[in-house]
């Protein structure tokens, strides 16, 4: 059976991740990366034995690419993932999909007017205490969804934010926690509770006086469904506790799910160090459940790369879709939902208002 071609725009720490993943990933090989740093390029090529290119429209040409990963810093996505669709390439972008609501939707236009996939990476919907959220959604166990709780109480150092130029600042990172470390939950949010209504948020840096950009936020959201939500995400708790997403239905029944514990992951800088885990499940007939999950869970965390496998799940189901010429499984449509909430929560302290969409 054919493989797709996959290239990497982007040769940073996440290149790294992305690559083991293509590797392990069914129908699927790595072919080329680019980058405008032709050494770094080719220091990246070399390591994976792979074509270097600094000429994207060629590498797609030259290559037979069918898809590229997009692993450039963010505010570049829009810029890297047009490009690529316009060279002929189906586009898996990193998250978050861009810096703003106009942004996603100019790559979506883009996508279907060259007639290519679009999708952003939302490797935790992979992860199976996430996927038993979503079934018990699916299938009216929790009735009608109507509260959602995202709280993410991470940790980021001075070393982590000299790590790389862009981190940081303003002018180059977008944001702080709201635009780098907490699109994972906030995806999970909306991937339960549908498209976003209303955003309404305050923001602060509560102890990290060495960068511009916010640590902590706070916020409230309404969704077109009539489902509402709070969100705390921060990155001002040593050495990092913890990130959960609960959502509570019109049953009375609630679901959860702790998708990180302890000292937040950094990608090229640590691993995951605990087991993502149902943390609460109120179903009738099903409450004992958690004690077994947890083992299962466990046991399943500790026989893969916790890093790797769910990007490889991930780009398994990419692969999948364009071969078999299927929906992809997280869309553009998706991401711009969560840039909705992230860019709704900068306009909101801002503007001093609700942002409604």
């Amino acid at each position: 059976m054919r493989a797709v071609r996959y290239a990497l725009v982007g040769y940073g720490k996440v290149a790294h991740i992305h690559a083991t993943a293509i590797k392990e990933a069914t129908e699927s090989t790595l072919v080329a990366v680019w980058g405008r740093d032709r050494a770094k390029a080719e220091a990246f090529a070399k390591e994976w034995d792979i074509r270097p290119y600094t000429d994207l429209a060629l590498m797609v040409k030259e290559e037979r690419v069918d898809a590229i990963i997009i692993t450039t810093p963010h505010p570049l996505h829009k810029e890297h993932a047009i490009a690529a669709l316009e060279a002929g390439a189906h586009v898996l972008v990193e998250k978050p999909m861009a810096l703003t609501v106009a942004d996603c939707t100019a790559m979506i236009e883009c996508a279907k007017r060259v007639g290519k996939k679009l999708s952003v990476v939302s490797q935790r919907r992979w992860i199976p205490a996430c996927q038993r959220i979503k079934e018990a959604i699916e299938t009216g166990k929790l009735g009608t969804p109507m509260i959602g709780q995202v709280t993410m109480l991470g940790w980021r150092d001075e070393a982590y934010y000299n790590s790389d130029p862009w981190r940081g600042k303003w002018d180059l990172e977008g944001g702080g926690v709201l635009i780098n470390q907490a699109p994972h939950q906030l995806d999970l949010l909306h991937w339960f509770l549908g498209p976003v209504a209303e955003v309404y948020a305050q923001w602060e840096n509560v102890n990290h006086p060495y960068i511009e950009v916010e640590d902590t936020a706070v916020a409230t959201i309404r969704f077109k469904s009539g489902a509402i939500a709070s969100i705390l995400v921060s990155n001002s708790q040593k050495p990092g506790i913890y990130a959960k997403v609960h959502i509570h239905g019109s049953s009375a029944y609630s679901a959860g799910v702790q998708t990180d514990g302890g000292a937040m992951f950094v990608a090229g800088m640590s691993t995951v160090l605990e087991p993502p885990l149902n943390d609460l499940w109120t179903i009738e007939g099903e409450q004992e459940m958690l004690k077994i999950w947890e083992q299962e869970d466990t046991d399943f965390f500790n026989s893969i790369d916790p890093v790797v496998y769910f990007f490889s799940r991930q780009i398994e189901s990419f692969s999948a879709a364009i071969l078999n010429d299927t929906a992809v499984p997280s869309p553009g449509e998706d991401g711009r939902e969560t840039v909705k909430l992230i860019e709704g929560m900068y306009r909101s302290q801002r503007e001093g208002t609700p942002i409604r969409y």
